[in-house]
């Protein structure tokens, strides 16, 4: 079977809609031009903007206005990040020690220019703590910023128990959420969370690979973090690919046409999965919650005495393409520091899979993914000597 038939890494990219690709091609081809004044062409493309951030602002409860085409959710986190960082010149940042990359690196950047950050620890499901929380706001403390769905394992963080700490707050606190894995897998209006800042992508949606957005509240003024002439937005100068934009916005109404439905499907596909595995292999455990705390579309396990790595690469040869651990730590074979930090152990982190659903998924896909994992299990189990050495004390 060739090289991801069947595809169970969705968190790190889905495949682009049909649709999408139809809504792009004459963007690509004969209206390709960039916005402008008192040309036909130019504001052609401005109504065709406007039209596309209308798309994007109506899925999160945004003014159109609100809305700032970037070339994807990493530069949408650091225009924000920096942005609110330069108009403060310096204070007192909280973050968590399981959240995205973007936001740690962007933490320890700010460190570097003398920033001061806080770390709060979460629980064994990848919850924040909201004591620890409490705790950690000062009256220097200017930036809060989360991941809403952990990237791992999928938590759904209590968005509005910590818009309501914020705001307890006796001064302004402002608030960035990383939605990468969020938007378009649970409803997220940004006024019910008083959310400031906020990064979409598209490519995690069905959309084009390469362009995202940055919700910014009405108001609120960012630093310039990118320098430039204006072409298509002024927080990210420069030109920006409208057709890439159209498909964004394409792939917003597909995702929001039926945003209960999407969930459910995903919902009943997941919990489809966890069983399934549940009964083909022995010593498993779900990684993070079960339920309505958890995304619809992840599933993560950690699979007894027997590596990731080696299930990930054996699955690849069957056309299975599965993450282990954090695909955004797994360049070298660290635990994931989010497995980690939750209390699993290294050989729990090792022995984790990640199989995040889109819906282009079906059941039979899944049944067969599982099944080859079975097979793939009890190969690598009958060489494992820990194994044996358990099922020998089970007798």
């Amino acid at each position: 079977m060739k090289s991801g038939s069947v595809y169970l890494d969705n968190c790190v990219t889905s495949p682009m809609a049909p649709e999408v690709l139809d809504a792009m091609m004459p963007y690509f081809s004969e209206r390709f031009w960039f916005p402008g004044s008192f040309v036909s062409t130019g504001e052609s493309t401005n109504d065709a903007l406007s039209g596309f951030a209308h798309t994007i602002a109506a899925a999160i409860g945004a003014r159109d206005e609100e809305i700032h085409f970037t070339s994807g959710g990493t530069l949408a986190n650091n225009i924000a990040i920096k942005g609110l960082a330069g108009s403060a010149q310096r204070g007192h940042v909280i973050c968590s020690v399981v959240d995205y990359p973007d936001l740690l690196t962007n933490a320890a950047w700010l460190e570097k220019q003398g920033f001061e950050v806080s770390y709060l620890p979460a629980d064994d499901e990848a919850r924040i703590d909201l004591v620890a929380l409490k705790q950690a706001i000062r009256p220097d403390t200017f930036l809060f910023m989360t991941t809403i769905v952990n990237h791992v394992v999928g938590t759904i963080q209590p968005m509005k128990e910590i818009s309501e700490i914020l705001k307890a707050a006796d001064h302004k606190i402002y608030f960035h959420a990383d939605a990468g894995q969020a938007f378009g897998k649970m409803p997220l209006q940004v006024d019910d969370y008083g959310i400031d800042t906020m990064s979409i992508s598209a490519h995690k949606i069905h959309g084009p690979q390469g362009i995202g957005a940055l919700y910014v509240r009405k108001g609120l003024r960012l630093a310039q973090t990118i320098h430039g002439i204006k072409r298509a937005d002024n927080l990210q100068t420069g030109g920006l690919s409208i057709a890439l934009i159209a498909g964004f916005a394409k792939a917003v109404e597909m995702n929001f046409a039926d945003l209960p439905g999407s969930i459910r499907q995903l919902r009943e596909l997941s919990d489809y999965l966890y069983a399934r595995l549940q009964e083909k292999i022995d010593h498993i455990e779900l990684n993070g919650p079960m339920g309505e705390e958890r995304a619809a579309h992840n599933i993560n396990v950690s699979i007894d005495y027997i590596e990731g790595e080696s299930m990930a690469m054996m699955l690849d040869m069957h056309g299975i393409t599965v993450a282990t651990g954090s695909a955004c730590a797994s360049q070298g074979l660290k635990p994931s520091y989010v497995l980690m930090a939750i209390g699993k152990n290294h050989v729990q982190s090792h022995g984790s899979m990640k199989f995040t659903l889109s819906r282009y998924t079906t059941r039979e896909q899944l049944d067969f993914a599982v099944d080859k994992l079975a097979e793939i299990t009890t190969e690598l189990r009958s060489r494992s000597p820990l194994y044996n050495a358990a099922k020998n004390q089970e007798k």
